[in-house]
């Protein structure tokens, strides 16, 4: 591709590189448009003669198609691509879902000039509809050779850009505590929990009240796997202060790990992750106090992630750490 200025006759196919204004200042012809025959009187009767335009070369391939070849390249599942537009295409989520980013692929191909891709955080949660991420093509247009270098990235292994969509999912809820604290709890804890469990499209299945002891944890997370719930959501009258706490021990006494421990993200820190066996893992949220808030904090980080279906290790809740200061 080269610039070059041109009288009319001969800008014919050719992509302006600049806007026309009429005699009113406003917007007459668009840059990236490209000079057709119908063109000419308009431009004839605004006093333009010459016009300053991009000539596309062999080999070249126009911002608008490679806007929707890089789209089509980096889309996994879950995300829809619009038409290209403007030498941009906006990725868009098919549902509501959790933004799933390979961000060293994306760095990858934002380092070929010419073209770049803006996303959503990965793990970010994304509703129906809305844009997660965009693609530009900056030069009017971009070599094919470039091209194909970001799609061979693209095909390297699984998709760049994808959302996981929230699933439907029946969620136990066992509170513990002393019976005096009963009332204070459930009126703390549930309302802002079940706010939030609602808001991703699933529902409280059950509640449980029971003492701080281990052994009526367990058979309260046993009844409450036997009813169908799928997550399990531990909260009390005080956070879990260490490994060897009553809820830990008590989730290993009903079959269960501690998959983690103590979280890089304020608020949110003293969060403890554990799993039940079961035909499919089921993940036990140990919530800190926190959880009686609406603010952000580290439920609202983990819960759709876990809705979505993710398995979630420790390694990921310490990855939290950049960007885990919410407030």
């Amino acid at each position: 591709m080269y610039q070059a200025t041109l009288p009319l006759e001969r800008a014919l196919g050719h992509i302006l590189r600049h806007n026309l204004a009429d005699e009113r200042g406003r917007k007459a012809f668009a840059k990236g448009h490209r000079v057709d025959t119908a063109d000419l009187p308009r431009l004839r009767a605004l006093g333009v003669d010459y016009v300053r335009v991009a000539v596309l070369e062999p080999g070249d391939v126009h911002e608008d198609e490679a806007a929707r070849r890089l789209a089509a390249a980096v889309c996994g599942q879950g995300v829809a691509a619009s038409a290209p537009a403007a030498s941009r295409v906006n990725l868009l989520a098919e549902a509501d879902g959790v933004v799933q980013i390979d961000a060293a692929r994306l760095l990858q191909i934002n380092q070929i000039e010419g073209l770049t891709i803006a996303t959503m955080p990965t793990h970010a949660l994304v509703r129906a509809r809305k844009r997660l991420a965009t693609i530009k093509i900056i030069p009017f247009a971009v070599e094919e050779a470039a091209l194909r270098q970001a799609e061979a990235i693209s095909q390297s292994s699984g998709p760049i850009v994808s959302v996981a969509a929230l699933r439907p999912t029946p969620v136990g809820v066992v509170l513990v505590g002393s019976a005096a604290a009963r009332t204070r709890i459930e009126r703390g804890v549930l309302p802002a929990l079940a706010e939030r469990i609602a808001a991703l499209g699933s529902s409280v299945a059950g509640t449980l009240y029971v003492a701080p002891d281990e052994t009526l944890i367990a058979a309260a997370l046993g009844r409450l796997q036997r009813l169908g719930a799928r997550l399990l959501i531990v909260a009390g009258e005080t956070s879990i202060m260490d490994r060897d706490d009553v809820t830990p021990q008590g989730i290993r006494l009903a079959g269960g790990w501690v998959e983690h421990y103590g979280a890089p993200v304020e608020p949110g820190n003293l969060l403890l992750l554990a799993y039940l066996p079961g035909s499919t893992l089921v993940p036990v949220l140990g919530a800190p106090g926190c959880v009686r808030s609406r603010d952000t904090n580290i439920v609202d980080l983990l819960l759709p992630r876990l809705l979505a279906g993710e398995q979630i290790r420790s390694q990921a809740i310490v990855a939290l750490g950049h960007g885990g200061l919410l407030s």
